[in-house]
């Protein structure tokens, strides 16, 4: 809280400041913004794999997200725009609803059994994010000076998140030269949740005849029954989980564009960010490789427990994901715009990105903007990606206990992505369509498909709309 008064410290005066000048210089100028605008974008995305960090980097990682964002931009006066967006994503996880993995189906005896290969019927299946923020432009008398500041919340079943922002964009050389700077925090609260196995341990002080386990077998590597008193029968690795709840994130961002030609522009931005608190997933298992093997569920499946033929056994979690408290992040980007003709523009991008976990990343996209007529633009575009391991990830039961750090999640693993997408835009150049008061401005809708080596793969749909406001 004190980082988001500190912000609201500096944008305030810096906004009384322009206002203030504002006041005292009577020119003719332009409205920043002329009317109200209302712009609606609703994707759906799907994907699937098999290393979902919930079951440790094996698993399906199936999911389905259905979100819906709104802004309105909505001018106060002559010089400034107030914004207010919100977001809703609704969502389904396969594998997140393992982090419930016991609370599945049962055998035709009563019998537990679960395995990371299926969606299990916890209350983890299903949740929804949401999101809103709130923004201040305030535009100098020139138009050569921007001040801009920001608050957010968001909200899901296991954090939330209170984020402020303030930023100033300064044109010079006849508005051929952008300079920007903004700095902004987020502060997060995590509400944990645990593998259900570690949870139900945790609450009963070890005992392995109470909660789930009461009336259920483990079973060892072999499918044999262990007894539950044994001093070498299963236990997590730590008996601690979270202990810092927090998690912050602050972030400081300069951009460069510049106008090179009459048909070429390039910009140049970097944005430096550090993060501290928890930063590990609790909801995330890991497997140790140098730790004995307990199962819950159907003997017969324990050979087969890597691959989807598992229908009826679950590994028993070594422990949650643990890494450092604090991260440096560096992204370098740049992008080269290029008017070829009245009907084509060439966009690229290129972004190397570098922290302190030792992960590097390359990204290269390439857009073109074809003008079919008037109206209808059609925008094929591809992106490669591709990223190193950072120092702390080993694939499923290949970690040593003897580590401080430790992660599963693919995400953190080496790989390649391709990305191939579509899309089309209808802009309505005299906003003759109408819906009650609003005139339709553009409509846009994109597909992308996207692959990893890793055998991750996803689509999205996108459908915008924006829209003014008549008076």
């Amino acid at each position: 809280m004190k980082n988001i008064i500190f912000l609201t410290i500096i944008v305030l005066p810096l906004i009384a400041f322009s206002q203030n000048k504002s006041d005292s210089t009577a020119v003719f100028k332009k409205r920043v913004l002329e009317n109200t605008e209302l712009s609606i974008l609703t994707s759906y995305y799907s994907q699937d794999g098999q290393n979902a960090a919930v079951t440790g980097g094996i698993g399906t990682e199936k999911l389905t997200d259905f979100a819906t964002d709104i802004n309105v931009s909505i001018p106060l006066n002559d010089d400034d725009v107030l914004s207010i967006s919100g977001t809703v994503s609704a969502y389904t996880s396969a594998s997140s609803s393992n982090l419930d993995a016991f609370d599945g189906d049962r055998n035709a005896d009563g019998s537990i059994k679960g395995t990371p290969w299926a969606a299990s019927s916890g209350a983890s299946y299903q949740d929804a994010w949401a999101n809103i923020n709130a923004g201040y432009n305030h535009s100098s008398d020139d138009r050569n000076t921007v001040v801009s500041g920001n608050l957010s919340f968001a909200n899901e079943f296991d954090y939330s998140s209170i984020g402020a922002g303030a930023g100033v964009v300064k044109l010079f050389n006849e508005k051929n030269t952008e300079i920007g700077i903004n700095a902004s925090v987020y502060l997060d609260f995590w509400r944990p949740e645990y593998p259900s196995e570690i949870k139900t341990y945790m609450d009963n002080n070890g005992n392995l005849n109470a909660g789930f386990f009461s009336g259920t077998d483990i079973l060892d590597q072999s499918g044999t029954v262990i007894n539950k008193f044994d001093p070498d029968a299963w236990k997590p690795f730590k008996n601690e989980l979270i202990d810092k709840k927090a998690r912050n994130t602050y972030a400081f961002s300069l951009s460069f564009s510049q106008i090179l030609t009459k048909t070429t522009q390039i910009s140049i931005f970097s944005d430096i960010t550090y993060q501290s608190g928890w930063l590990a997933n609790p909801m995330q298992r890991v497997y140790f490789a140098d730790k004995d093997n307990f199962y819950i569920g159907n003997a017969v499946d324990i050979p087969n427990y890597t691959n989807s033929n598992n229908q009826g056994v679950f590994q028993l979690a070594d422990d949650i994901e643990r890494l450092p408290d604090s991260r440096f992040k560096i992204p370098i980007g740049i992008r080269l715009n290029q008017y070829i003709n009245e009907w084509l523009v060439l966009r690229t991008f290129y972004r190397y990105y570098f922290d302190d976990w030792d992960l590097k990343s390359n990204t290269f996209n390439i857009e073109l903007a074809i003008k079919i007529t008037q109206k209808f633009t059609l925008y094929p575009n591809y992106r490669f990606y591709n990223q190193n391991a950072i120092d702390y990830f080993a694939p499923y039961n290949q970690h040593l206990s003897s580590s401080q750090y430790y992660t599963s999640d693919f995400d953190l693993s080496k790989y390649n992505a391709n990305q191939f997408g579509l899309g089309v835009k209808y802009t309505d150049i005299f906003t003759h369509t109408h819906i009650g008061k609003f005139a339709l401005k553009e409509l846009t809708l994109d597909y992308n498909h996207y692959e990893r080596n890793t055998g991750l793969s996803a689509d999205i749909i996108s459908l915008g709309a924006s829209f003014i406001l008549d008076k």
